[in-house]
């Protein structure tokens, strides 16, 4: 008896560790041949849902070739002066990057605790430089996190969030869903559902309107035609609902009919947030870390979501005559490699530039912040795919192995990319840690049929930077 529970437990252990090596190595949906690009193209939002609360752009869609190649679709966010973001969640993992603005988060994760209890309570308001202290009897089932212009937040694949901006400033952020990633077992259509709210007839329409005035055909949210859509109680029976959560029916009936308030509204009241103490809460990710492990605790619930990206002490490269660059990447945002994502913000001087290069383990989608430049990007087929000048609120997409640069114009260049990969890897075409550097100098000029000192020009004229470089004289 003892010997066939030891066989069964075996078994049962084999069968798990493979069913979590088959999750972690699943591959993408889309094959190679959803890649076979000759012409990018760089946009601005080409649809726009507004609500009575801000409003959401769409960048492209399910027909585009660049969303079929990357399987990622991007979006932005613009958040009034204290209006929320309703609870939602999707199948695969976001992240946000709030270009402008400051305000508050909530991340609930599956299996996790409501709560952020660590005996010290307190609560954010506007008009106050520090919080105060908290009613003990108060609510405290709250996990909220602020964040503030130059963060990415991680939002993985099944979780609910939401958003408030609880300050003067228009909250804007740019948004990267990976629909693409193993975690989504649905389809290629960014599919989103939402907990309260949702999208009426009548936002279907003011959508319509603003696709007439421009002359667009597409529809957002996946490419689909746009069809009114409830949240999720909307679709159950409300007598059934009431027993659920042991209330009246009439309660019910006001989660299941509020989508005419669509997905972002206006708060009538600024609202307060029972809030951890920052330092408390840092010293309790660091305890968590140190001590013993029990799985998914200490893993994914008291995992860190947001990370500043505008800190120049965490730039991974830094030139004073070129620019800077800020990586975020599974190393430092460990949630990250549960999402298979990353995100870097760079910035150029005027007329300096990105070196060369290609990224191998994932595509890329670069949102231009500030300032301009003219990009390029070329095929594995050696065919000029992307060469345009942009500017700000431009998106544009490099597929993974094609490669790219980039020179910014007088006013210097400011961006962020997300990346389809934990931990993006760069090949730079020049400088010292390019593959010119590994080659030998006869490699070089038999390659390319030039002589030994025009081979040794190619290897170290750039020899002190790498990724971002200086303006230099032309030859």
């Amino acid at each position: 008896m003892v010997a066939t529970k030891l066989i069964l437990g075996f078994f049962l252990c084999l069968l798990l560790g493979t069913t979590v090596l088959a999750t972690t190595r699943s591959p993408r949906l889309s094959g190679p041949e959803f890649c076979n690009l000759r012409n990018l193209t760089t946009f601005q939002p080409t649809q726009r849902l507004e609500f009575e609360g801000g409003f959401i752009e769409s960048y492209w869609n399910v027909n585009d070739e660049e969303y079929q190649c990357l399987g990622t679709y991007p979006s932005r966010m613009t958040l009034q002066h204290n209006s929320l973001f309703l609870p939602s969640f999707q199948p695969f993992p976001r992240l946000l990057f709030i270009e402008q603005g400051e305000g508050l988060v909530g991340i609930q994760l599956p299996g996790c605790a409501e709560t952020f209890d660590t005996g010290v309570q307190q609560i954010w308001h506007q008009h106050e430089q520090q919080p105060r202290r908290m009613d003990p009897s108060a609510d405290s089932h709250q996990k909220v996190h602020r964040f503030r212009q130059g963060d990415i937040i991680a939002i993985p694949a099944g979780a609910v969030y939401w958003t408030y901006n609880d300050r003067n400033q228009q909250v804007v952020a740019v948004i990267v869903d990976d629909v693409n990633n193993p975690a989504n077992q649905l389809d290629l259509q960014a599919k989103i559902s939402f907990l309260a709210g949702g999208i009426s007839r009548k936002h279907i329409q003011g959508l319509q309107n603003i696709q007439r005035q421009q002359g667009r055909k597409r529809s957002p949210f996946g490419g689909q035609e746009e069809v009114a859509k409830g949240n999720v109680y909307s679709g159950f029976d409300t007598e059934l609902l009431a027993e659920a959560f042991n209330c009246e029916p009439y309660i019910v009936r006001a989660l299941q009919e509020s989508s005419n308030r669509g997905v972002i509204v206006q708060v009538q009241q600024q609202m307060e947030f029972v809030t951890p103490d920052e330092g408390q809460e840092q010293m309790r990710q660091r305890r968590s870390r140190g001590g013993p492990s029990n799985g998914v605790e200490e893993t994914i619930c008291s995992a860190k979501l947001v990370f500043n990206l505008d800190n120049q002490r965490e730039a991974d490269v830094f030139n004073r005559q070129a620019g800077k660059l800020n990586m975020v990447n599974e190393h430092k945002l460990p949630i990250l490699s549960l999402m298979d994502l990353s995100a870097e913000k760079g910035y150029l001087q005027p007329n300096a530039l990105v070196s060369p290069h290609w990224t191998v383990n994932s595509h890329t989608v670069v949102y231009v912040l500030s300032g301009d430049a003219q990009v390029q990007v070329v095929s594995n087929n050696g065919e000029a795919v992307l060469n345009e000048q942009v500017s700000r609120g431009d998106i544009f997409p490099v597929p993974q192995f094609f490669a790219t640069t980039a020179r910014a114009g007088q006013n210097g260049l400011e961006w962020v990319a997300f990346k389809t990969n934990r931990a993006p890897l760069k090949s730079p075409l020049a400088g010292y840690t390019s593959v010119f550097r590994a080659m030998p100098l006869e490699v070089i000029s038999y390659s390319y049929q030039v002589s030994p000192s025009q081979a040794q020009s190619l290897k170290l004229n750039r020899e002190t930077e790498s990724i971002l470089f200086s303006p230099q004289s032309q030859y």
